[in-house]
């Protein structure tokens, strides 16, 4: 494959106009104009912006267990739609990633289905329940997977996180935590505890219930010596625990997603709104912005949570937690970060694809770079409203509907194969 007259980002907003060839799924030559192979699929980018794909480390596909809500196909065309190239699934599943034989009947699940990469979670006790770790040594050695989570429940015992990032150190893998502290929750609780709650007769979640616990990871993290990493951060106090953290040289990372970092509390209308971690405050809002911006907060996720309409047509207190954004993080992170001059193009690449493919450790991934694998979207200047009808993904759960927006995918290839054009209109393996 050879792509034309590519934009390509060179250093900040410094761009330049490039042909990309691409032999066996990898970047092979870079360079002003490249003379045209025979017999080779040629794309135009028509001097559009060329971007590595998304690595997305927070999102949830539902299958096994759940496929009402999403599968893997379904899932996986969503992230294709959405610039999402690589994706990590979480492992609330039925049957939970937990075990040797289960991790492998997924893994065949995966493989059958995908069409982006996918690299899966797989538990930290089975179950997820907080009572047993799983064989982490077993599940590396195998599968050489070594991403650990209880996703959707915090590990309440401080006892049990300490073991589970002492076995995580020992067989050099990480620990990422939802970190929820349920001692904070109260029976009902749906949304920020604040004013907006109290004006709307909702039961408020505490800001607390998140970050007391990432304090306590915190200290286990520097004590243990473990990988550590935080997912949705919504408090500006886990801003700050997660700032000093660093500066004591402790080996942890945070991601935000799009949707703390553009709504609060007050945004909140209806169960479209309702996630887990809740909108907070505007100050929440600016202390994720803030850290976000000077590094304390290491890059984007979208936590994408399909639910059905059933699940998000009841009353507040009963509605489920999460809404779906993999079809539409980039372009609300490139309408509302890039296109206002909050970050540059060279930031919001690294945020998206550079940052937290290094930081997983997900090899040549995250660049555009001779020898890199050939993960690329090509991004349309054209605004489009953002339509929940018009999605891959099965969920409808968006509380981003008619937001107006730029920097959509025209095309996202992943290994040198295309698997969504939006020009043709159509997504394919």
């Amino acid at each position: 494959m050879l792509i034309k007259r590519a934009t390509i980002i060179q250093s900040g907003n410094d761009t330049s106009v490039n042909d990309v060839l691409i032999e066996d799924g990898k970047i092979k030559r870079i360079d002003t104009t490249i003379d045209v192979p025979e017999n080779m699929t040629i794309i135009d980018a028509k001097e559009q912006l060329l971007i590595p794909g998304g690595v997305e480390v927070h999102a949830h596909f539902r299958e096994p267990g759940f496929e009402n809500k999403e599968t893997i196909l379904t899932g996986t065309q969503a992230a294709a739609k959405g610039g999402y190239t690589t994706v990590m699934p979480m492992p609330n599943l039925s049957p939970h990633p937990d075990n040797v034989k289960t991790i492998g009947e997924y893994l065949d699940l995966i493989q059958q289905s995908a069409v982006v990469n996918v690299v899966p979670y797989t538990c930290i006790t089975k179950e997820s329940t907080g009572e047993e770790l799983v064989d982490m040594k077993a599940i590396k050695e195998e599968y050489g997977l070594k991403w650990f989570t209880d996703d959707g429940v915090g590990i309440q015992e401080e006892s049990m996180m300490r073991q589970a990032m002492e076995q995580a150190k020992s067989v050099d893998s990480m620990i990422i935590a939802h970190t929820e502290d349920m001692t904070y929750r109260k029976p009902g609780s749906a949304v920020h505890d604040g004013v907006w709650a109290k004006l709307r007769g909702w039961v408020g979640i505490p800001s607390e219930t998140e970050y007391k616990q990432i304090e306590r990871d915190l200290k286990l993290a520097q004590e243990t010596g473990a990988t550590y990493h935080i997912c949705h951060m919504s408090a500006k106090e886990s801003v700050e625990a997660l700032r000093k953290a660093k500066a004591e040289g402790v080996d942890a990372t945070g991601e935000v997603t799009i949707h703390h970092l553009l709504l609060t509390e007050t945004d909140v209308k209806d169960t479209n709104g309702k996630m887990n971690p809740p909108l907070r405050t505007a100050a929440d809002r600016q202390a994720l912005i803030d850290g976000l911006l000077d590094g304390t907060i290491d890059f984007l996720a979208s936590d994408h949570a399909p639910h059905t309409l059933a699940d998000k047509n009841t009353p507040m207190d009963e509605a489920a937690f999460g809404i779906v954004t993999i079809e539409s993080a980039i372009p609300l992170f490139y309408t509302h970060f890039v296109k206002k001059g909050h970050i540059d193009l060279e930031t919001f690449q690294d945020l998206i694809a550079k940052k937290p493919a290094e930081r997983f450790g997900l090899g040549k991934k995250g660049r555009i770079e001779e020898g890199y694998d050939a993960d690329l979207v090509i991004l349309s200047e054209k605004e489009k409203v953002i339509d929940s009808t018009d999605f891959a993904s099965k969920g409808r759960n968006t509380p981003f509907e008619g937001y107006q927006c730029q920097g959509f995918p025209d095309i996202t290839i992943v290994g040198g194969e295309v698997v969504y054009d939006s020009r043709e209109g159509e997504t394919s393996a």
